[in-house]
């Protein structure tokens, strides 16, 4: 994110009174927007704020700037559906201000962890307001039309069941970083405007990332659209750039494929003739690497589906995972040649 010196300096109460009358202000904001008002310490210390994960968390520090603490409870390059949290988790929970979570059964781990540790504040629901996609119906085609080559028999992966992915598509990771900036601005009313000013400007970076790589995608034909990947967890951004993803795995990781979900999968991409599959920084990368084995094509790269990569790494920030992911399709969709540059 671009720095800003009014974004950089957090605003500060000047007195006593007025601080009261802004305390009192911060419930009626909370009711006024819908959601749970924070009770705010005596003093201005950022708030206590737990994503659930990785890519939430970038979110929500990015809006949050010097207002929030953020920390995440399933790190960079782990996976959130095999999540066992430690004790250490349940005190940070315990401590918390606010809690963001995704929501649509992606976090299936969170109920039981929020009883564990007593937790009482506000939980934020970043997909509340979205329409997700629903998993298509075994053997059948999905939401667009396109051919899907395994099986959704996993229990948050199951036909009908809600997509939990929707930031693949940054339209909709727009729509957390709204809700982020409403939740914040409830629990900090004196420090509404730097929110504002940080919430605007990096949704700003976000439509022109959103604008670039729809125009990237733009320019492959038709026959360069389909993509293999571990598990099924580009939907939306198949959807939202006109792509054709399949995967071996549903939408949860917390159980194998079968080997018929594999050779089904082998067949479609011999018959297909599709040009490259891709492993996640989530994933064992053995299963795509025997695909690519037995069907003869290239492996394009690493994409990044449900965490963020560790810092310093390549998509270390959401901005950077997008628009990484995109540039690692891109090369792979469009040839070995291309793939290997």
């Amino acid at each position: 994110m671009s720095s800003d010196p009014l974004v950089l300096r957090p605003a500060v109460c000047r007195a006593v009174p007025t601080r009261r009358r802004l305390l009192a202000s911060a419930a009626l904001l909370g009711a006024a927007a819908g959601l749970p008002a924070i009770a705010m310490a005596a003093t201005d210390r950022p708030l206590r704020v737990v994503a659930s994960f990785s890519i939430l968390a970038d979110l929500a520090a990015q809006v949050a700037g010097p207002v929030a603490e953020v920390s995440a409870l399933v790190g960079p390059d782990a996976d959130a559906h095999v999540f066992q949290p430690s004790p250490a988790d349940v005190r940070r929970l315990a401590q918390a201000d606010l809690v963001i979570v995704n929501g649509l059964g992606f976090e299936g781990w969170l109920t039981r962890l929020i009883g564990s540790a007593g937790y009482r504040g506000p939980v934020l629901i970043c997909s509340d307001g979205l329409k997700p996609r629903a998993a298509p119906v075994e053997g059948g085609p999905d939401h667009a039309g396109h051919a899907q080559g395994h099986s959704h028999s996993h229990a948050q992966g199951g036909a009908g069941a809600p997509d939990p992915h929707a930031w693949q598509d940054i339209a909709n990771a727009r729509h957390y970083v709204g809700r982020i900036r409403d939740a914040l601005v409830t629990a900090r009313p004196a420090q509404a405007e730097l929110l504002r000013r940080r919430a605007a400007a990096y949704d700003a970076e976000l439509a022109a990332l959103d604008r670039r790589i729809r125009a990237d995608f733009a320019t492959l034909a038709p026959q360069q659209r389909r993509v293999v990947s571990s598990h099924d967890a580009f939907g939306y951004f198949a959807a939202a750039y006109g792509l054709e993803f399949l995967a071996a795995q549903s939408w949860n990781t917390d159980s194998e494929p079968s080997a018929a979900d594999i050779a089904r999968l082998i067949r479609q991409i011999r018959r297909q003739q599709i040009r490259a599959v891709f492993v996640e920084n989530v994933s064992d990368v053995r299963m795509v690497q025997r695909i690519a084995r037995e069907t003869g094509a290239v492996v394009g790269g690493t994409l990044h589906s449900d965490a963020l990569s560790a810092p310093g790494g390549v998509a270390d920030s959401y901005l950077k995972m997008m628009s990484h992911n995109a540039a690692t399709l891109l090369a792979g969709l469009r040839g070995p040649a291309a793939a290997s540059r």
